[in-house]
């Protein structure tokens, strides 16, 4: 069988799985989401049996956890993922609204990424250990090295409070987007450089290439035409690893520049003990990041027709 419908055969138990993880791990911890909620609203430390009844039957937090589960993930397949301890707002929205930012943060990312990193990967490529080679291989381990939560303060600092150019935090126009996307773009850049590099490299050392030059093809059209294409492609398998690491970065950067994105929403849910939000904000990066690497292979196969092939006997 080809391995993209195994793929798709595996996203729903994938899904389950992680929905009886994130249901079942706070409750492992000891928190008692009655009195978590009953925080929220209330000031007493010691609330009445009576309240405490009221507010479980309001939230479904009344009977078994399995049949908690039960109605909680029969309720979510309708698109029901319940009211905010915090807000008692629908979580389907503040999830949807939040998808909505993260994502687009994400594609420009990606895009900036794969445009900046592939092409310095090219470049470098044409004349390997030469001083851009050098260059751009030093810059993409810096690139590689610094996590997001050193870099972000970093590019705050310069651009923000140093030079004034761009907003510190805030979520608005489009220059509110431009140091959170640099952020989220210099890992997958830097590494998207150095993979382009390694594989255009390779490329160029084979029969193929050499009998093109031969040919009396010029330098850049056998390096762009030939060589970069291939190279792209073999990186492209990578693209959903990339995308899982934007989520993991997002929260570390919407907390920081203040943007309303599902790393931000789910970390002020943590904080405030929202089951609900915690739980449909986690689910949410599970499919995304299912959903990110299925999208990958399917890119793959529309640029590299050779992956549809069955492979053959040996």
């Amino acid at each position: 069988m080809n391995p993209l419908p195994r793929r798709l055969l595996a996203v729903p138990p994938v899904l389950l799985a992680a929905s009886v993880l994130v249901f079942t791990l706070p409750r492992l911890t000891g928190i008692d989401t009655v009195r978590a909620v009953l925080r929220t609203r209330v000031a007493a430390e010691v609330p009445d049996p009576a309240t405490e009844a009221r507010v479980a039957a309001e939230f479904g937090l009344h009977g078994s956890a399995a049949g908690q589960y039960w109605h909680w993930l029969t309720a979510a397949l309708r698109g029901d993922l319940g009211l905010s301890f915090v807000t008692r707002t629908p979580v389907a929205a503040a999830v949807g609204d939040a998808l909505l930012v993260s994502g687009l943060l994400a594609v420009l990312a990606l895009t900036l990424a794969a445009v900046a990193g592939g092409s310095a990967g090219v470049y470098a490529a044409r004349r390997p250990g030469g001083p851009l080679d050098r260059a751009l291989t030093a810059a993409g381990v810096v690139g590689v090295s610094v996590p997001e939560y050193v870099l972000a303060p970093v590019l705050m600092l310069v651009f923000a409070v140093w030079a004034g150019v761009l907003p510190a935090v805030g979520w608005g126009g489009p220059r509110h987007l431009v140091l959170p996307v640099l952020t989220l773009a210099t890992y997958p850049a830097a590494l998207a450089a150095q993979l382009v590099r390694a594989e255009t490299v390779a490329v160029l050392a084979r029969p193929y290439v050499r009998t093109a030059r031969a040919k009396g093809l010029s330098p850049g059209r056998v390096l762009w035409r030939h060589a970069a294409r291939n190279a792209t492609t073999s990186v492209l398998s990578l693209s959903g690893m990339f995308v899982t690491g934007l989520l993991g970065g997002s929260v570390v950067v919407e907390v920081v520049f203040g943007i309303p994105g599902l790393g931000r929403l789910l970390y002020d849910a943590v904080l405030a003990q929202d089951l609900p939000m915690v739980q449909a904000a986690t689910l949410s990066v599970v499919a995304v990041a299912l959903l990110a690497g299925i999208a990958a292979e399917l890119l793959q196969l529309a640029l590299d027709p050779q992956t549809r092939r069955p492979a053959g006997p040996r």
